[in-house]
């Protein structure tokens, strides 16, 4: 497949006019569902849920939508269902502890050398199984420099912190001009060393990543931008021109996936998927975040066990560039652990017997200095 060229460079109105446009000409509120080929009962239900939690589906992304096929893996990620408004008692208003380890406003300190910076709640598209989704329903929570400056000066204050990770809402969905401005007030920092950014903009609105947009992002900083692909065919020609264009100014990519029922749990998909993403766009798989207990996603979750599975026929079926670290981010802010499978059969002393990737079994002993020698 030849690789699409980079357009030229274009000016600020005519770059912001590209995709500012797929925005407008998408489903920006509830009425806009009106205009999608849904059914009486979809559409119905879709308003309902629309009143509690937001919805927002850039042009370019609803395009990718299959309509005839009512299990359309990109229609479950960001059309409204009735089974959000389904939950279980288990599933949690604020999954991950976000709150919990927020000691200033719009940031979160959970790991002692990083923390999450939220310059905005706004999205470029609403995802269905977000762990965030009822936070974002709060008013008031876009950018503002004045809504930050607690947080700078909580950066500031904590030498141990290294990596800011903004998070949201979308931070690339932002200004370039806030986007520069959060960038040189981090670069102030001494002790920051890396800024990533967590986006679903390069699949949702890849139009968004402009030649201005690297501008606003190229300072000091080594910048990390870890994309949100589900599903392989949200590997497009503008995601795959997008990536490049983040790629070529210098900027490491990985990619977090979220487990989901019906979108990209067998191994055929997931394949592809990682493949795509490392040999097309240059982007390495990075997690593959088991779903978590967001409230109305049970019927987009998967079991443990099915994820294990998952990540077992991967592992030596495709290059260890395309192998993302399965794992579950424990409720109450207890972090991330890695759920990998184990290939080790049994060990006695230095004797180990171990699983291959091909279901068969081989020994290895181990051969180190005698310390009584």
């Amino acid at each position: 497949m030849k690789s699409p060229d980079i357009p030229q460079k274009s000016t600020d109105k005519e770059a912001r006019h590209l995709w500012k446009e797929q925005v407008k000409n998408g489903v920006k509120k509830v009425d806009d569902l009106s205009r999608l080929p849904l059914s009486a009962m979809e559409l119905d239900d879709a308003r309902v849920v629309s009143q509690h939690h937001k919805v927002r589906i850039p042009k370019g992304y609803l395009d990718l939508i299959d309509w005839n096929d009512e299990h359309d893996p990109i229609k479950k990620q960001v059309i409204p269902s009735i089974e959000e408004l389904t939950f279980n008692k288990a599933e949690l208003q604020d999954p991950i502890g976000d709150e919990a380890f927020s000691p200033v406003a719009r940031l979160t300190h959970r790991y002692p050398d990083r923390v999450l910076l939220f310059p905005t709640y706004v999205c470029s598209v609403y995802c269905r199984f977000c762990f965030r989704k009822e936070s974002l329903n709060d008013g008031d929570r876009g950018f503002s420099r004045e809504a930050l400056e607690s947080a700078f000066e909580y950066i500031a204050e904590h030498e141990e912190i290294r990596e800011v990770i903004l998070s949201g809402g979308d931070p690339l969905f932002l200004p370039d001009a806030a986007i520069q401005y959060i960038r040189e007030r981090l670069e102030a920092i001494s002790h920051i060393r890396l800024m990533r950014i967590h986006t679903r903009v390069p699949v949702a609105l890849p139009e968004r990543i402009t030649a201005d947009l690297v501008i606003a992002l190229k300072g000091r900083f080594i910048v990390s931008v870890v994309t949100h692909f589900n599903h392989p065919r949200e590997v497009t020609s503008e995601a795959e021109i997008a990536c490049r264009r983040l790629r070529e100014a210098g900027m490491m990519l990985l990619n977090q996936t979220t487990l989901l029922r019906g979108v990209n749990d067998d191994v055929d998909t997931l394949r592809e998927l990682c493949q795509e993403l490392v040999y097309r766009l240059g982007v390495k798989p990075y997690y593959l975040h088991h779903c978590d207990l967001v409230r109305g996603m049970t019927h987009l979750r998967t079991t443990i066990e099915q994820g294990y599975e998952l990540v077992r026929q991967l592992r030596g079926h495709v290059s260890g560039l395309c192998n993302p670290t399965y794992v579950l981010d424990l409720p109450g802010g207890a972090g991330k652990i890695p759920l990998g499978p184990s290939y080790v059969k049994q060990q006695k002393g230095q004797a180990w017997d171990f699983h291959t990737y091909d279901g068969s079994t081989q020994h290895y002993k181990e051969v180190v200095q005698d310390d009584e020698v």
